[in-house]
């Protein structure tokens, strides 16, 4: 057997106390959770008190009990808690990463202009898309139809409808969702504009 690093042991303890918050905010006893596991209560009161190992195959049937996966069970503390935004200028854009699914990113954006009535001019292409308007009022544009999305409203929807995003006379500014499909379609509409 390796001896335990200190990295090693911080995260067995945070795995530990992941089970007991996990467990507690379900609001389970040890005595419901251990019954869920397939468990005895004191071999699960142990793991939680650090009194036993952490064996690989009770984190799994832990991890399924409490409804999560073993990946987010043992992930480490030291990620990002904290990200910084890029800044595309040129575009008017701030675009995040979110940790959770790297195919997902975020993006603040200030409008201006009106979005296009043509739908000959709006963009379809593979993806979903959600938007949250944080100031002033949004026209989203969905084929023929057209949406007004007041402060705090939020919209969802397939981008392989024709879609337009724009302001309702005023300045607007909007965070945008987009899964990896829309992402790509949306950076790929960038690329082509600077054609």
């Amino acid at each position: 057997m390796l001896p335990m690093t200190q990295e090693d042991g911080e995260l067995d303890s945070l795995v530990r106390k992941r089970i007991r918050a996990l467990r507690v905010a379900q609001g389970w006893s040890l005595e419901e959770l251990a019954n869920r596991a397939n468990l005895s209560q004191s071999s699960l009161s142990r793991i939680e008190n650090g009194q036993r190992r952490l064996a690989l195959d009770q984190l799994v049937t832990l991890a399924r009990a409490l409804d999560t996966s073993l990946d987010q069970l043992v992930a480490t503390a030291a990620e990002d808690v904290v990200t910084s935004p890029m800044i595309d200028g040129a575009h008017g854009l701030m675009r995040w990463s979110i940790k959770g699914d790297p195919g997902m990113s975020v993006v603040r954006q200030r409008m201006t202009e009106p979005p296009p009535e043509n739908p000959a001019r709006m963009r379809a292409h593979p993806g979903r898309e959600w938007l949250v308007v944080l100031s002033g009022t949004a026209i989203l544009m969905l084929g023929h139809r057209r949406f007004r999305i007041e402060t705090n409203q939020a919209a969802e929807f397939p981008t392989m409808l024709p879609h337009a995003i724009g302001t309702a006379g005023g300045p607007c500014e909007i965070l945008g969702i987009f899964d990896r499909d829309a992402r790509r379609g949306h950076q790929r509409e960038s690329a082509g504009a600077g054609d």
